[in-house]
């Protein structure tokens, strides 16, 4: 019985790697139509690509339909291979790039939602700055959920976040950047929203509030929060704004988002002195990476920038 032909008989083409690309956000999305904002192509596009890597590597990657989408153990191998093999890719053009003097790769930025305000020209001047100095690098720009920021740093999803924290990762460097200031917001509906005299503790109790990361058990700001009536949950900033907005709920949003969205005669902030605090956003990226230089030059353009 002859030998099987090995499936990578030959060199891997530049068509290999895009479609290990592919296959990569795939997997990290958790399926076809997760990735396709990540990677801006269609299902059928993607599902085309799957099958021709399939079809390449003579294995079945993944089980796709309505059970969801999952990786066989022959998919699991080959994304695992996939990180080693794009991780080195990096690392040798990292190092060529210092011989050379010359910046390209790859710079995937993590940033927290609606974060840009008052506060974007920061942000916005270290992309000028670095676009400047680094205009052969390809940035890839991704807006979630605070949490999920720090989450999609740690799982290699992404190179530089932008967010707020509050632990401690000693395998995290962070930079701080700016402060944005989060106040207890009514709507017009809320029985609140006229009233002139001192609203008591005792009766913010009787009201519903929607949980946001900082009302959430054991990162409340103030202790009366703990016995506030958390109702509803929703860590999306425009997702909170719509309950807050219905009526029938209290709730945190950043004061400049309120503004930029022009609902300023539509919310009141409530007891600012007692209530309101400060979330500190910070850049935050792996100590070890394999685009280090690319890490590096830009987190000097955010420290130039800082404000």
């Amino acid at each position: 019985m002859g030998r099987r032909k090995a499936a990578l008989s030959g060199q891997l083409a530049d068509m290999d790697l895009r479609l290990l690309r592919v296959f990569k956000t795939v997997v990290e999305s958790g399926g076809f139509t997760a990735a396709e904002i990540q990677l801006n192509l269609a299902n059928s596009t993607i599902s085309n690509y799957i099958s021709d890597l399939e079809k390449r590597l003579d294995m079945r990657l993944c089980e796709r339909g309505r059970a969801g989408f999952s990786l066989t153990q022959q998919g699991q191998t080959v994304y695992n291979a996939t990180l080693e093999l794009l991780s080195a890719i990096d690392q040798f053009t990292n190092t060529v790039n210092q011989n050379h003097h010359r910046i390209s790769g790859d710079l995937h930025l993590g940033f927290a939602e609606h974060m840009l305000g008052a506060q974007n020209a920061g942000i916005i001047q270290a992309l000028e700055r670095f676009s400047e100095l680094a205009p052969d690098v390809n940035i890839r720009i991704s807006t979630m959920s605070s949490d999920d920021v720090i989450s999609a740093l740690l799982n290699n999803q992404i190179d530089i976040g932008i967010t707020v924290f509050h632990q401690s990762y000693p395998e995290l460097t962070s930079l701080q950047l700016f402060d944005e200031e989060m106040l207890l917001y009514c709507a017009q509906k809320h029985p609140l929203f006229n009233r002139n005299d001192e609203i008591s503790s005792d009766e913010l109790r009787q009201f519903r509030f929607v949980e946001s990361p900082r009302l959430m058990p054991g990162r409340e700001i103030h202790p009366e929060m703990k016995q506030w009536n958390k109702q509803a949950k929703a860590h999306h900033q425009e997702a909170r704004a719509t309950l807050i907005l219905s009526g029938h709920y209290l709730g945190y949003l950043p004061r400049h988002l309120v503004s930029n969205w022009g609902l300023e005669n539509d919310l009141r902030p409530l007891l600012t002195e007692k209530y309101s605090y400060s979330n500190t956003f910070k850049a935050v990226w792996r100590n070890r990476q394999k685009n280090q230089l690319i890490i590096q030059h830009f987190t000097e353009c955010l420290s130039e920038s800082a404000i």
